[in-house]
């Protein structure tokens, strides 16, 4: 948050893994610009955060030099939301807005993660979604940083592709990004990943828009990213010790990852 008037949010970590200018496989990663009233929320978000870590009083955040009045010269009339989880909280709030939505949807579910490691809610709704009819995608990284989380993941293919889920590798670099898009006009943005870890133990914080110019944006980049994976198909035949196991093994520590 910068000077209480614009708040970036979204993916991105303070980390040369990130850095394009330093590497050529930087992690691909959507991240968010945001003015107005919204980045009162964030920075209200940022204190509680600080005082949780640091016993430090609510009091020494008062005041108009951290809360001065919105710019009013910010226009643009989008409806956001500030989606907000930890463990100082029990309603894990990103993980019901997130179920919510995919129930919600009446024609597609497009889902980017660098982590997918459903509970049972989040994956009954990816596939109900796709049975009922709807396009049901997910993008996630060929090439993780975390060959448990991946092979956790992989675990769930055979299920959401048996279900109707097109499931998508991004290969080219490590892929960060962490969103959601419902139909045409919602889309979620943020930190959180589509995991256990994300929706009940780290502290996270998702933008919820309800722009159909928003989702249009997202849709657009997530087609590109969809080009750029490799479709995942059904493989019945896959390799019980090579593929099957260690994937069954992997799911068994899914409460923790």
């Amino acid at each position: 948050v910068v000077d209480g008037r614009i708040a970036f949010t979204g993916g991105i970590n303070v980390t040369d893994e990130e850095d394009e200018s330093l590497r050529d496989d930087a992690y691909r990663d959507l991240h968010l610009r945001l003015e107005g009233e919204i980045v009162r929320s964030i920075q209200q978000v940022f204190v509680e955060d600080w005082v949780y870590a640091t016993g430090q009083q609510r009091k020494d955040f008062q005041g108009t030099r951290l809360w001065s009045a919105s710019d009013a010269n910010v226009r643009g009339g989008i409806a956001v939301q500030a989606l907000v989880s930890g463990p100082d909280s029990a309603w894990e709030p990103i993980h019901r807005a997130k179920v919510a939505a995919i129930h919600d949807a009446r024609q597609r579910v497009w889902l980017v993660t660098p982590y997918f490691v459903p509970g049972e809610a989040a994956r009954m709704a990816l596939t109900s979604a796709a049975l009922g009819g709807l396009d049901v995608r997910l993008v996630v990284p060929k090439v993780s940083d975390s060959r448990l989380v991946t092979l956790a993941a992989r675990s769930y293919f055979e299920e959401l592709l048996a279900a109707g889920v097109k499931v998508y590798e991004y290969g080219p670099r490590m892929m960060h990004s962490k969103a959601l898009l419902c139909d045409d006009a919602l889309a979620i943005i943020g930190s959180a990943n589509f995991d256990h870890r994300s929706f009940r133990l780290n502290f996270e914080i998702s933008m919820m828009f309800r722009d159909r110019g928003v989702a249009g944006t997202l849709a657009q980049w997530l087609e590109g990213e969809i080009a750029a994976s490799e479709q995942v198909r059904l493989q019945p035949s896959r390799s019980l010790w090579r593929h099957r196991l260690p994937e069954a093994l992997a799911r068994l520590m899914s409460p923790l990852l």
